[in-house]
C-alpha cells in the first residue's frame, strides 16, 4: 500500500458532468486541478454505467433558444459530431477526451474520498485536505489545495467538513412555496436503474430469477406505461427509495430496482400481452442513478418562487429551464403519476451565492448538492444544468485561488470579473452583456460584404390547416411594418393576426397584445395575403404573431429554416396536477409548442427592412439569442467569393488572439444518448471554412484559418502579433446554411 500527497490549486471531488465542467473551467484559467472520481469512468449518471440521458434548459424542445453553451455546449456539439446514434461508450470517450485535453488536470479515477480534514468554528470552517482510496491500486491519497469543489452529488465532502446542509423537504411556510409539504420531512426523490433491450432475430426465452418481483401484484401494470420495444428512456419511472435513505440504503434500493426490472421483463416476455418473442435484455444497470441527497447551504437558498418568477439575480452565473419536476415518494409503486411538472415561461437564473458554503470558507459546490430548496432542486438537478453550474463554480474557484480570497469575497468584490470571465469562455449568463475592457472588438466599427436585410421564407413544402391558433416569432428590429403570409382558402374567409410582445428577452411566448390586423382572403391556393400589422417597440425585440384559427384556411410551411424565426402550434391549456382543480397555473411554453414545426417555419414576407442581422450585432456584447438573434448574417452566398465581416479601428492595434463564435443553433435540442436522434452530425448553420485576415502594407494577409470546422467557438492565437487597423473574417463555406453567420468576434492583444 502506498501513501501519497497530491498538491494542486483546486481539488474537485466528483467526476460527473458538474465536476468535469468545474475542473475544465478552472484548468483553462491556468489553475492546477485534481479531479477525483470514485468510478472507472467520467460522466456520473450520464456515463455508460448508468445511462441517464443529459437533460437541460431546452427541456426536450419545450424552451426556445435554450441549449447550453460553454463546456457543456462543447460536449453536446462534439458528441453530435461523433456519436449521432447515442452510443453510451462513445459518450464516455467524449467526456474523457475533454478532460485529457487539459494539461492542468490530474485525473484520479476509482478514487473514493472518505476523509476530510477541516478546522475552525461552526460558522467559519476551512478544509485543509481530503483523502481518498484508489480502489484496485492500494493507494491512499491526500489531496491538499487552496479551494475545494464538492461535486459528489451526495454532498459528502461538505458533510465531512462540517458544512451546513439539508436532507428532505422544507415546510411550505419556510420559503412560501406552493409545492412544498405543510410539514418538513426527510423524504427525497428516489433512485433509478435502467435497462436496454434488443431484437435477437430469433426466439429468446426468459426464465426470471428467483428474486424477480411479480408486478401483477403491484400497481405498476395499471399506473405505468409498459411497451416491449421502448428504449431505456421510457423507463425513467423505475424509481424507488424516496422514503428510505438513498445513500445508506443504496444496496437495498439497488436490489429492489433489480427485482422490479426483472419482474417487468418477465411480464413483457411471459404474460402473452406483448409481441416480444425475439426480444432479449441487452444491458441492465447495476449502479442506481441517485436523484437526491444532501443539499449544502450557501449564502442564498434558491427556491420555487425564484424559479417561477425567473428572478434576475445580480449575481447570476448559470441558467436552467427544466421544469420543476417532482416525483411521488413511493416511486414506481405510487398510484399517482410518476412525476408532476411546473414550467416557467422561459429559462431561469442561478446565483453564485448558491454555489458556495455558508460556513466553510474554501468550499464551493456544483451539481445536485447546491444551495436550493427541495422544490427548486426539482429543476436544478438535471445534468446539463448541473454542468453549467459546474463551469460557474470552477471559474469562481479559479479566481478565488488567483486572488487568495474566499468565494464570498469574490461575490462581494469581483462579481463583474467573474461574470465577464465566464462570458469570455463562452458560458452563457442570460441577459448579461460582454463588457470586457480588454476586448478590442468592442472599440471597432464593423462592416460586411453583405447583410440579410430582407426577412422572408418563400419556398413552401406543405400546407398546414388552421384548425387551431398558430404562432410565428420573428425579430422587430427596428419595427414591423406589414407582413404577407402564404395562404390557401377553401372558401372566402377573414385572416386575422395578433401581434404580442414576449415580455422578457429570454422568453418566447405571447405576453401582452400590441396590435392586430385582418385581411379578406378569396377562394384559392398559395395566395400571398398582406396584413397591415405595424409595431415599433422602444427597443428591438421579438414579436410573437398569433394567426387565429379558421378551418377554411391553411398556411404554408417551409422546409427551409431561418435563424431568428420560430413557428408554434397552440394546444389545450396544460393540466399541472389534478389536485389543483380550477387553479391550474398558466404554462404558455407548454400550450405554445414548437415541436410540430422544428426547422419548419411558416412562409412569410416581412415588408419592412430588418436590422436584426447587421454587422454590428457581432460585437454588441451578446453571444446567444436574447430579445433577438444577436448575430451577423450575410445575404445568400453565391459562387466561390467569400462573405466577410470586417472590424475597423480608428488607429492601429496589436492583435494576438482572435475569438470567433459561430451559430450552432442553440434552439436545436441535442442529446447525448438514446432519447432522440438529431439527423445531422454538424449544425448546418456553422461556418465550415474560413480565414482570418489582417490588413497590412496595403494588402490583406491571412493570419489564421479554419477548415472543416464543426465547432461553435474557435480561438486563434496568432504566431506573431499583428499590427493593423482592419481585421476580416472571410467565410468560404458553411455546413449547409445558405448564409454566413457569425455570432461574436473578440480581439485581444
Amino acid at each position: 500500500m502506498r501513501h501519497e500527497v497530491v498538491s494542486s490549486d483546486i481539488t474537485v471531488v466528483g467526476g460527473g458532468l458538474a465536476g468535469v465542467c468545474a475542473a475544465i473551467a478552472a484548468a483553462r484559467l491556468g489553475r492546477t486541478v485534481s479531479l477525483v472520481q470514485n468510478r472507472p469512468v467520467l460522466g456520473g449518471n450520464s456515463s455508460s454505467e448508468v445511462r441517464v440521458w443529459v437533460c437541460g434548459a431546452t427541456a426536450h424542445g419545450t424552451h426556445r433558444y435554450a441549449r447550453e453553451t460553454g463546456i457543456m455546449g462543447e460536449m453536446f456539439v462534439e458528441n453530435q459530431y461523433r456519436n449521432m446514434d447515442g452510443n453510451p461508450y462513445f459518450w464516455d470517450l467524449v467526456v474523457m477526451e475533454m478532460v485529457r485535453a487539459e494539461p492542468n488536470i490530474r485525473l484520479f479515477l476509482n478514487t473514493d474520498v472518505h476523509e476530510v480534514d477541516a478546522d475552525g468554528g461552526e460558522h467559519d470552517r476551512t478544509i485543509r485536505s481530503v483523502t481518498g482510496w484508489m480502489m484496485g491500486s492500494e493507494r491512499r491519497i491526500r489531496f491538499e489545495s487552496a479551494a475545494y469543489l464538492d461535486c459528489s452529488g451526495d454532498g459528502l465532502v461538505g458533510f465531512l467538513a462540517g458544512a451546513k446542509h439539508r436532507i428532505g423537504r422544507e415546510a411550505k411556510n419556510e420559503y412560501n412555496e406552493d409545492w412544498a409539504p405543510d410539514v418538513a420531512d426527510d423524504i427525497t426523490l428516489g433512485s433509478t436503474l435502467l435497462f436496454y433491450t434488443k431484437d435477437a432475430g430469433h426466439p429468446v426465452a426468459f426464465i426470471p430469477p428467483s428474486f424477480a418481483k411479480d408486478i401483477t401484484q403491484t400497481t405498476i401494470p395499471l399506473k405505468r406505461v409498459i411497451r416491449s420495444g421502448d428504449n431505456g428512456c421510457a423507463y425513467w419511472w423505475i424509481e424507488w427509495g424516496g422514503e428510505v435513505d438513498t445513500v445508506h440504503d443504496n444496496e437495498r434500493i439497488r436490489d429492489e430496482l433489480w427485482a422490479a426490472i426483472y419482474g417487468i421483463w418477465d411480464y413483457i416476455k411471459n404474460s402473452g400481452k406483448f409481441d416480444a418473442e425475439t426480444m432479449t435484455l441487452e444491458w441492465v444497470g447495476s449502479l442506481p442513478g441517485k436523484r437526491e441527497y444532501r443539499r449544502l447551504i450557501g449564502d442564498y437558498v434558491l427556491n420555487q418562487n425564484d424559479i417561477v418568477a425567473q428572478r434576475e439575480f445580480e449575481d447570476r452565473v448559470a441558467f436552467g429551464g427544466w421544469s420543476i419536476d417532482l416525483h411521488p415518494p413511493q416511486g414506481m409503486y405510487s398510484t399517482e403519476s410518476g412525476s408532476k411538472h411546473l414550467h416557467m415561461d422561459g429559462i431561469y437564473h442561478i446565483p453564485f451565492r448558491s454555489l458556495y458554503s455558508v460556513n466553510v470558507g474554501n468550499l464551493l459546490m456544483a451539481g445536485r448538492d447546491i444551495s436550493a430548496s427541495h422544490v427548486a432542486f426539482g429543476t436544478t438537478r438535471v445534468m446539463a444544468t448541473c454542468a453549467v453550474i459546474g463551469e460557474a463554480a470552477g471559474t469562481g474557484a479559479a479566481l478565488c485561488v488567483e486572488k487568495g480570497i474566499t468565494p464570498r469575497e469574490l461575490h462581494h468584490r469581483h462579481l463583474h470579473e467573474l461574470q465577464q470571465t465566464m462570458l469570455r469562455q463562452d458560458a452563457s449568463i442570460i441577459g448579461v452583456r460582454n463588457a470586457d475592457p480588454a476586448d478590442l472588438a468592442l472599440q471597432a466599427s464593423v462592416k460586411a460584404s453583405s447583410t440579410m436585410t430582407r426577412l422572408a421564407i418563400e419556398s413552401p413544402s406543405e400546407a398546414c390547416p388552421l384548425t387551431s391558433d398558430v404562432g410565428l416569432l420573428l425579430p422587430a428590429d427596428p419595427d414591423i411594418d406589414g407582413i404577407e403570409l402564404l395562404v390557401d382558402a377553401t372558401e372566402a374567409a377573414t385572416l386575422t393576426v395578433e401581434l404580442w410582445n414576449t415580455g422578457r428577452g429570454e422568453n418566447y411566448v405571447p405576453h401582452t397584445l400590441q396590435t392586430a390586423a385582418s385581411a379578406q382572403v378569396g377562394t384559392g391556393a398559395k395566395q400571398w395575403v398582406r396584413l397591415d400589422v405595424r409595431w415599433k417597440p422602444a427597443v428591438p425585440q421579438n414579436a410573437f404573431l398569433i394567426i387565429k384559427a379558421d378551418e377554411r384556411l391553411s398556411l404554408h410551411v417551409s422546409g427551409q429554416p431561418q435563424t431568428g424565426v420560430l413557428a408554434f402550434a397552440k394546444g389545450p391549456a396544460p393540466i399541472v396536477s389534478a389536485d389543483l382543480e380550477n387553479h391550474q397555473p398558466s404554462q404558455p411554453v407548454i400550450q405554445w409548442s414548437m415541436r410540430p414545426f422544428v426547422r419548419k417555419p411558416f412562409c412569410f414576407r416581412l415588408l419592412s427592412r430588418t436590422d436584426a442581422f447587421s454587422p454590428a450585432k457581432a460585437v454588441d456584447g451578446y453571444h446567444r439569442p436574447y430579445a433577438g438573434p444577436h448575430q451577423w448574417s450575410s445575404a445568400a452566398m453565391r459562387g466561390d467569393a467569400p462573405e466577410w465581416l470586417e472590424l475597423c479601428w480608428a488607429k492601429q492595434v496589436n492583435v494576438r488572439t482572435v475569438h470567433v463564435t459561430f451559430n450552432d443553433d442553440v434552439n436545436e435540442d441535442l442529446i447525448n444518448l438514446h432519447h432522440h436522434r438529431t439527423p445531422f452530425a454538424i449544425m448546418p448553420e456553422l461556418v465550415r471554412n474560413y480565414t482570418i485576415e489582417g490588413y497590412a502594407n496595403g494588402e490583406w494577409i491571412p493570419v489564421a484559418e479554419g477548415q472543416n470546422n464543426h465547432k461553435r467557438k474557435r480561438v486563434h492565437a496568432l504566431d506573431a502579433a499583428l499590427v493593423t487597423d482592419r481585421l476580416r473574417i472571410a467565410v468560404y463555406a458553411t455546413n449547409g446554411s445558405p448564409c454566413a453567420e457569425i455570432v461574436e468576434v473578440r480581439v485581444y492583444e
